[in-house]
C-alpha cells in the first residue's frame, strides 16, 4: 500500500505538460468529440469487476476494494506498473475485457445527466462524435438501448494510448482545424492525447480519473457535472454548419 501511495503522489506531483496558451476552447466549436467509458457510459464498476476477474488469467494483481479511490488518482501507466501489467498483454486484455463487457452491456447506464445534456446539444445543432478505446459494437448497443443514437460517428481505437493519432484522423476526415473542435474525456490519457493533437479538452471528474489528478494534468477546463459543459457553448441553435 505504501508503494501505491508513493505512485499516487507522483501522479499528482508529476510534471504534466503545461497548458498551451495557443490552445483555447472555441466559443463556437464545429464538432464535440466525446470519450465513451466513464464520460457518457457509467462503466466504471463493471469494468473494475471484469478487470479483477481477468487478473489470474493474465498474471497481474487485482485492485483491492481499499485501493479503488487511490487508483483513480493514478495515470493509466502508473496503474499498469503497480499492478504488473505488461504492455505486451494489453491487446489481449482489452479484447477479452470488451467481450465480457458486451455480455453485461444491458446493465450499463448512462452517467446521470448525460442523456439530457446530449439531447440538448443535439437540439442546439452541435455535431457530436465519439472517440473510444471500447469496441464499436459495445458503443452501438449502448447507444441504441439508451436512445442516444444522435452522434455523427463512433471512432473506435484499439490502442490504449493512441488517441492523439486518432484525434488527428478525425480532424482530417472532417476537414477541421485543431481549434474547431472540443474533446471531452475523463482520463489523464485523454488529456495527454488532446495535448499531443493540440486540441482543447474539457476534462470531466465523474469518470475513471479523479477530479484532482485531471486538473493537475492541465486540460483547458475541468468540470464536475455534465450541465457545466453548457457554460462553454453558445445558447442558441443554428450557429453551425450541419
Amino acid at each position: 500500500m505504501k508503494q501505491f501511495a508513493r505512485l499516487v503522489h507522483r501522479g499528482i506531483c508529476h510534471r504534466w505538460p503545461r497548458r498551451s496558451s495557443d490552445v483555447r476552447i472555441p466559443s463556437s466549436p464545429k464538432l464535440l468529440v466525446f470519450d465513451f467509458d466513464g464520460t457518457i457510459a457509467d462503466t466504471f464498476q463493471a469494468s473494475l469487476c471484469i478487470f479483477n476477474e481477468m487478473a489470474a488469467e493474465f498474471g497481474y494483481r487485482p485492485i483491492l476494494s481499499g485501493e479503488v479511490e487511490i487508483a483513480r488518482e493514478m495515470s493509466a501507466r502508473q496503474l499498469m506498473k503497480y499492478l504488473g501489467i505488461s504492455t505486451v498483454h494489453l491487446p489481449k486484455i482489452s479484447l477479452r475485457g470488451f467481450q465480457l463487457l458486451y455480455s453485461r452491456i444491458e446493465n450499463i447506464l448512462p452517467i446521470r445527466g448525460m442523456p439530457e445534456l446530449l439531447h440538448e446539444l443535439r437540439d442546439r445543432g452541435i455535431p457530436m462524435g465519439i472517440l473510444t478505446s471500447n469496441s464499436g459494437e459495445n458503443v452501438r448497443t449502448f447507444l441504441h438501448r439508451n436512445r442516444l443514437e444522435i452522434f455523427s460517428f463512433t471512432h473506435s481505437s484499439s490502442h490504449l494510448f493512441g488517441k492523439g493519432h486518432e484525434i488527428k484522423t478525425i480532424l482530417r476526415r472532417n476537414q477541421l482545424s485543431a481549434q474547431e473542435i472540443i474533446f471531452v474525456g475523463d482520463e489523464t490519457r485523454d488529456v495527454e492525447a488532446a495535448q499531443q493533437a493540440k486540441v482543447p479538452i474539457i476534462a470531466v471528474g465523474w469518470g475513471y480519473s479523479s477530479y484532482r489528478v485531471l486538473k493537475a494534468s492541465n486540460p483547458q477546463a475541468t468540470i464536475e457535472c455534465p450541465r457545466r459543459l453548457l457554460e462553454f457553448l453558445p445558447p442558441h441553435r443554428g450557429f453551425l454548419s450541419p
